[in-house]
């Protein structure tokens, strides 16, 4: 059922969001003021805060968001293996594109691609991109078991 892989796809955007939330935490992104601001702090200013644990809140919401399109754009095909974490990997690599390139400089009030064209900024994009790679791989992979799951218990019921 459709349902139950936007669920599965949730949940193993809960799990990525997780792993890449705690990486987020250590890094810290340069100001125009030569200081830092820590990235969890970055996102909260997205909705207006600058809490880490709204960074965090957003974050997740974000992440199951992702997730659960994630396992509707998979549909009814049920990928295992490595074909599964090459999948998530790209996808995670179009949401830097599109999240971290794109729309958090446009929300936080700068030009798209900013991470990239500013030289302070560019170890942060390569952080960010390897980031949102692993997210893609462990949504991948949390994805495909929780899936295979379901499959299985669905095929028992």
């Amino acid at each position: 059922m459709m349902g139950s892989r936007i669920g599965a796809g949730a949940v193993g955007g809960l799990i990525a969001g997780v792993v890449f939330g705690m990486m987020m935490t250590m890094m810290h992104a340069p100001t125009p003021q030569g200081g830092s601001v820590r990235v969890m702090t970055m996102i909260a200013m997205i909705v207006g805060s600058s809490s880490v644990a709204v960074g965090w809140l957003y974050h997740l919401v974000n992440s199951a968001v992702i997730g659960g399109l994630f396992g509707l754009l998979m549909g009814a095909r049920l990928v295992q293996g490595r074909n599964v974490l090459v999948l998530g990997v790209i996808y995670g690599l179009v949401w830097w594109v599109v999240g971290g390139l794109i729309l958090m400089p446009l929300l936080l009030g700068m030009p798209p691609f900013t991470p990239l064209l500013l030289p302070p900024m560019r170890m942060l994009a390569a952080g960010s991109m390897m980031g949102h790679a692993i997210f893609g791989l462990i949504l991948g992979l949390a994805f495909a078991r929780l899936e295979s799951r379901a499959v299985s218990h669905r095929a028992t019921a």
